[in-house]
């Protein structure tokens, strides 16, 4: 449970900014007895990895105002009252004839004020202020079904690997803080969600005729094999959004979605990158996503995947909503 009464506020410097902390001393993680200010430290150690994860990107918080034993609050507008300093990026929600001021991380102050407003977790789009409607960012999520072993994750990675390979394309992976593992690609802001979507429907069932015993690209979980790996193209969806690299999670263990080198993955133990773990493993190794914007991947091959698959009788994504 948060600890009891209020302990006093702190002022913490990041640097040009000042970020008034209050409630420091609030336990977040019951289990471990990591506190509001031991979060806000882990996000200073790895400020230059969350701050690349984030930049520009309209972010829905993961707030939990009275630690993980209470509610869990899904954020999208930044409340009235904010610094001035903090930065926002309108999104809009045409089914709901609705729009939100988001967050758009450019400094790692942005980042203690989102902690010091109870955020454990950050979920940013694929897309940046520049065109929120056109991704920079193509996601490839490996999510296990609740039989899939670890090691079988691992193995499709090999093969997702392979396959990015085959098309001269460098992804970048990292662990997603639970199960599975993420592998993020820069592409040219040059297709809309729909057409990301194809693209990454197109991959994962390259990758499913690859690996048919390990993987599955079936829409409906009720018709998955539990023993599988779905490769989750759908989180290329338009404001759909996984938790970022460096993010904490929201569970007992507080682990960390921490970037991870292709070489690592055949060993790689996720539950090993915690809030605890991972400020030593940033300060020795750096971002290991440093150089992820320096390069930036065509997706027409994919999408030729994507028209003969459908040429063929195999039918396009289904409905995101």
């Amino acid at each position: 449970m948060a600890a009891a009464g209020k302990s006093p506020a702190t002022d913490v410097e990041v640097g040009d900014y000042s970020v008034r902390v209050s409630n420091p001393d609030r336990v977040y993680f019951p289990d471990l007895g990591l506190t509001k200010l031991d979060l806000v430290n882990y996000y200073l150690s790895v400020g230059d990895g969350i701050v690349r994860a984030l930049r520009e990107r309209p972010c829905m918080l993961h707030r939990f105002p009275d630690g993980l034993a209470g509610e869990k609050v899904h954020q999208k507008r930044v409340p009235h009252g904010a610094p001035p300093w903090l930065e926002t990026v309108r999104v809009t929600f045409p089914r709901y004839n609705r729009h939100a001021d988001e967050l758009c991380v450019t400094k790692p102050a942005d980042v203690i004020w989102a902690v010091q407003m109870s955020t454990v977790e950050f979920h940013p789009w694929n897309s940046r202020r520049a065109d929120t409607e056109k991704p920079d960012e193509w996601r490839i999520d490996l999510d296990p079904m609740p039989d899939c072993p670890f090691d079988r994750v691992r193995r499709v990675a090999g093969v997702a690997h392979e396959v990015l390979d085959s098309l001269g394309i460098r992804g970048y992976p990292k662990t997603s803080g639970g199960r599975g593992l993420h592998i993020y690609v820069r592409i040219n802001p040059d297709w809309g969600f729909g057409d990301v979507r194809r693209a990454a429907l197109a991959f994962a069932r390259e990758v499913e005729r690859r690996a048919p015993d390990d993987v599955t690209t079936t829409w409906w979980r009720k018709d998955r094999d539990p023993a599988k790996l779905f490769v989750d193209y759908n989180q290329n969806a338009r404001d759909h959004t996984i938790a970022s690299a460096y993010s904490v999670r929201g569970v007992p263990t507080a682990t960390v979605s921490t970037p991870v080198t292709w070489d690592e993955i055949p060993s790689v133990e996720p539950r090993e990158f915690t809030v605890k773990t991972v400020p030593a493993r940033f300060a020795e190794l750096g971002d290991l996503h440093a150089t992820i914007d320096d390069e930036a991947f065509s997706l027409e091959p994919l999408l030729e995947w994507a028209a003969r698959d459908e040429k063929a009788g195999l039918e396009g994504p289904a409905d995101a909503d």
